[in-house]
């Protein structure tokens, strides 16, 4: 977020850790049909606290360092915690939630009333929080005489006294940064049984740390983060070590061959010089593994990098290699790196990692008035593309969860999304190694707003250099072989000089190969150049903004807050979402949910701290209130309030997303990429979200869904013709588009439909049709509403439906009062407000379910056949269905019964009389507790229709006659 920023180690200690990369070029391979190697467990790589540690703040602990640290130290009273799915002990509100101080932490301002309230970025102010923290635990990694061991601390949210069995390993002098890793040499501490870690944990504070933080996303946890994100390690071995293996591709441009060199690092422990066998094993999705293997002589005490080449290798000069893409674009192979160092036949140490064979580039297209030097445009594979996604962030506990994070993937690949953007929160590995198994697409990054963007480079000393190369080389280790991480860079503001070369220099170090950014504005440095990137708004816009291609600020070089469908879009949204009214009662009090409706420049804690409205302000959603009610006319109950905004945020996202799709063919502007801000947030949220974290899909999920279908059909808000696009993998070709305008009372003003349309991948035709619509009004004439409808019809099926919404009254952006600011200003409204003087509709509702597997552990699909069953010529406008928990007799259960997990293949759609489209949803079982599933179906102008998913009709106005069915978009 864009607001400026106001601005000694034991003699044990040995080896620490350098930063490495890897390059923009993966590797790939056409679609496996045989099962992806299993990777052997890494020969003597432990993690540490895998038992669970104990929590304590110091001001409660007298001791030391070098008691807390001893193994069978009493830790009576203090907090137990169990490790998260990374495997690390988390933070210190993690450590007290775990043991039952706050329950319900999430729900209303439980948060606030249990730890406190932060109302700025900033030191820890807050107790318990302002002490530093102990974290202990004891581990056995089976340790002998003779063994060698290496502890690895992969970095601190904060800084930290590392300590072990007594003795001072390290301090916070040099264990400082929450990605900075350090490997220390502990041989001489270990000892046979149980063995002792303890780090004194020292209060994050992200102004003058290298660590993390929530910006202004949400809430500031009072811990500031505080405590360990990434799991310790430890590595013991006889006296050679192998570690840091990796591959470094040079792929062929049209990716004919790949040819792979594979690097390990080994480390002779002893004190004489020592000879050892050194296998690399590349063990392909199908087909024979590729095994070479060379002797190394290794001084005493020095380190050697081993290197396999194709040119004394040929075996690693891959013909036609299996590539890895992203998921809308074929297939995710994986190849397997297998390493092993050995002495007289023995294995000491030994590793395992995956990787894809692609090739990313990017470049600098359509050079224009806005954006002088062009726009940023990616290719994976040598196929350009339109990045569309969204920036993630983790939960606000900093707790990793494997099943969440499949169900996240599962759900932006059922938005059609490519990726998502991390800024400054880079996740443990099996958040990579499940987006590289998905082929999503991930942009990671350093933060803005915090020490990671320095004001003055003339404060900062060789001691913050140290700390951000050693952390652009753990990242860079972390992260090289992910086929799915395919470019990082800055934030706001580009780094200052040797904040760069110390980055690149540890980048390259480390073989990470991959584009590097200097700005997510439109910035630029002598060695990176223009990053071609630009960011904002924040707040709400009408959906016709998005369309804007000529407005900008010429006096802001950075092209801030010029949202329009032109560049690469870092950063982007209309502001705060409304999830629906199931999600609402989840974490709102009665209170909060009054004030939702009722008061709209109340600051709601589920927005974040600031508390105002206009500039960057968002703690309140006054403008997006206010924008309902001049477009949509008032609401009168947290219902209809909540029903308008699914409404309007379904609109916006839509739009945005389309715009860039659309405006992807302006040869002299193009719209090249954009990163929906955010995509979601690490708790319940009424900012920045895509979908809420119970997994809840509002308006605004299926409004960017609709805009990412595969084949998908786009009314242009700019200038009223129609767009098609192919956003999958294949040439799709026989496409027809119907475009038809309705007005209110369903009479049918235009029809027209262009046949025969063929679009290669990635493809988008503009300028298809232009639908003929009533003539533009402006206020106080009378406003007409109207609907346009689009089908996109393939082999005598209808595979895709989108309907807007429209006025003759058209939204007016006043440009000199909205440019450089992160909402619009306008000078007229759009109205709307007809929509709530439409007829009632009378609907049908007929499903049948059976058990099939489908995405994120899914056993249970249940289609949904949705008919405007209608008398009159009533358009059923805004139709959601939900699965529920039933009853014995078919109705809804009471209490929370939404199956928020599930999901659907379209939804929130808008049908005319004889119309009826055919819906998919699927869910897990286990999710229904016991309780039969129904569905409901409930409509922005139609009554409540709840019938059994199992086999069941329902109707809501009258008996319904069955048309023919319209088949729902499948993807």
């Amino acid at each position: 977020m864009r607001k400026p920023l106001v601005a000694g180690i034991a003699a044990a200690a040995a080896l620490i850790l350098v930063p490495g990369v890897v390059s923009a070029t993966a590797s790939a391979q056409a679609p496996a049909a045989s099962p992806q190697h299993h990777a052997p467990r890494e020969q003597g790589l432990s993690t540490i606290g895998t038992s669970g540690w104990q929590v304590l703040t110091t001001a409660s602990v007298k001791d030391g360092g070098d008691r807390v640290s001893q193994p069978g130290y009493a830790t009576k009273g203090w907090l137990p915690v169990k490790s998260d799915d990374a495997g690390a002990p988390g933070t210190e509100i993690n450590a007290l939630v775990q043991n039952g101080k706050c329950p319900d932490v999430f729900y209303s301002d439980n948060m606030r009333k249990c730890f406190g309230y932060v109302d700025k970025l900033g030191p820890v102010t807050t107790k318990p929080f302002s002490d530093p923290w102990w974290y202990r635990t004891d581990f056995d990694p089976g340790f002998a005489k003779g063994k060698n061991g290496k502890l690895t601390i992969p970095g601190i949210v904060g800084e930290g006294d590392v300590w072990v069995n007594g003795t001072l390993v390290a301090g916070k002098d040099v264990v400082s940064g929450a990605f900075a890793g350090h490997t220390f040499d502990v041989t001489k501490l270990l000892k046979p049984g149980k063995n002792t870690l303890a780090i004194k944990v020292y209060p994050n504070n992200p102004l003058t740390m290298y660590t993390l933080d929530q910006v202004d996303w949400g809430q500031i946890p009072p811990d500031n983060n505080t405590g360990i994100q990434y799991p310790p390690t430890l590595q013991l071995s006889d006296a050679l070590t192998g570690d840091n293996a990796h591959v470094v591709q040079d792929n062929a441009a049209d990716l004919s061959t790949s040819s792979l060199t594979v690097k390990v690092d080994v480390t002779n422990n002893a004190g004489s010089a020592q000879t050892g066998d050194v296998t690399a094993t590349v063990n392909p999705p199908s087909g024979a593994p590729i095994v070479v293997k060379q002797s190394v002589k290794v001084p005493a005490h020095a380190k050697q990098t081993v290197t396999f080449t194709p040119a004394k290798f040929a075996a690693l000069k891959i013909r036609k290699p299996q590539v890895w893409w992203p998921y809308s674009m074929g297939a995710q192979p994986l190849y397997t790196l297998d390493t092993s160092v050995a002495q007289g036949g023995v294995v000491s140490t030994s590793s395992s990692d995956t990787f894809g064979i692609r090739t990313v580039t990017s470049k600098l297209v359509g050079k224009s008035a806005p954006l002088p030097q062009g726009s940023r445009l990616f290719a994976v594979n040598g196929k350009d593309f339109v990045f569309r996604g969204g920036g993630f962030a983790p939960d606000l506990f900093l707790r990793y969860d494997k099943a969440d994070t499949a169900h996240q993937i599962a759900l932006i690949k059922n938005m059609g999304l490519s990726g998502v953007r991390l800024e400054g929160h880079d996740m443990p590995q099996d958040f990579y190694n499940q987006a590289d198994r998905a082929g999503l697409l991930v942009i990671g990054g350093f933060l803005c707003c915090d020490a990671w963007q320095p004001e003055d480079a003339s404060k900062l000393t060789d001691r913050d250099y140290r700390i951000m190369h050693d952390s652009a080389y753990s990242i860079a280790q972390r992260e090289r072989n992910h086929p799915s991480v395919f470019n990082y860079g800055w934030s706001d503001n580009e780094p200052v000089a040797r904040q760069e070369s110390e980055t690149l220099k540890a980048f390259s170090e480390a073989d990470f190969q991959v584009p590097v950014i200097a700005s997510a504005e439109y910035k630029s440095t002598p060695t990176l150049g223009v990053s071609g990137e630009k960011e904002g708004p924040y707040d709400w816009v009408p959906p016709a903004y998005w369309y804007d291609t000529s407005h900008f600020d010429s006096g802001d070089s950075s092209r801030t807050n010029a949202g329009g469908s032109w560049g690469f879009a870092s950063e982007q949204s209309a502001g705060h979402t409304v999830p629906t009214l199931d999600s609402i009662k989840r974490f709102l009090s009665p209170e909060e949910q009054a004030k939702l409706w009722q008061d709209p420049a109340y600051n709601q804690y589920h927005a974040n701290f600031e508390p105002d409205h206009g500039g960057y302000a968002f703690g309140t959603l006054y403008t997006l209130n206010n924008s309902i009610t001049q477009r949509y006319g008032k609401w009168d109950s947290l219902e209809s309030y909540v029903e308008s905004a699914q409404v309007a945020n379904y609109e916006n996202t839509r739009s945005q997303f389309e715009s860039f799709i659309a405006h992807s063919t302006d040869k002299d502007n193009p719209s090249t990429g954009v990163v929906y801000w955010q995509l979601n947030k690490g708790w319940p949220t009424l900012l920045w979200s895509l979908y809420n974290d119970d997994g809840d899909q509002p308006g605004a999920f299926f409004g960017a869904k609709k805009a990412n279908a595969p084949l998908h059909a786009i009314y242009g808000y700019d200038n009223g013709s129609v767009t098609v696009a192919n956003l999958g993998g294949g040439t799709q070709a026989g496409v027809s588009v119907r475009a038809k305008v309705y007005d209110t009372a369903g009479k049918v003003l235009d029809d027209q439909t262009a046949k025969n349309v063929s679009l290669n991948s990635q493809g988008v035709v503009t300028g298809l049709l232009k639908p003929k619509v009533p003539a533009e009004t402006k206020a106080p004439a009378k406003a007409q509403v109207y609907f346009v409808e689009l089908q996109v019809t393939q082999g005598g099926k209808v595979v895709d439906r989108n309907v807007y919404w429209l006025s003759t009254q058209k939204d007016v952006v006043d440009w000199n009062k909205t440019l450089g600011e992160p909402q619009a200003t306008l000078s007229q409204y759009s109205d709307m407000s007809a929509l709530r003087d439409l007829p009632k509709a009378q609907i049908g509702v007929e499903s049948s379910t059976k058990h099939v597997a489908g995405p994120d552990g899914a056993d249970t699909a249940t289609t949904v056949t949705v008919t405007n069953t209608s008398k009159t010529p009533s358009v059923g406008f805004f139709l959601r269905a939900d699965v529920r928990r039933g009853t014995a007799s078919g109705g809804v259960a009471s209490g929370d019964s939404q199956l928020a997990a599930a999901t659907w293949d379209d939804n929130d759609i808008t049908l005319w009389p004889g119309e009826s489209q055919t819906l998919t949803v699927t869910y897990r079982s286990a999710d229904l507790h016991g309780a039969p599933a129904v569905i409901s179906v409930d409509g922005f102008n139609t009554g409540n229709v709840v019938v059994p998913a199992a086999r069941g009709y329902g109707h809501h106005g009258g008996h319904a006659v069955r048309p023919p069915a319209i088949e729902g978009t499948r993807e």
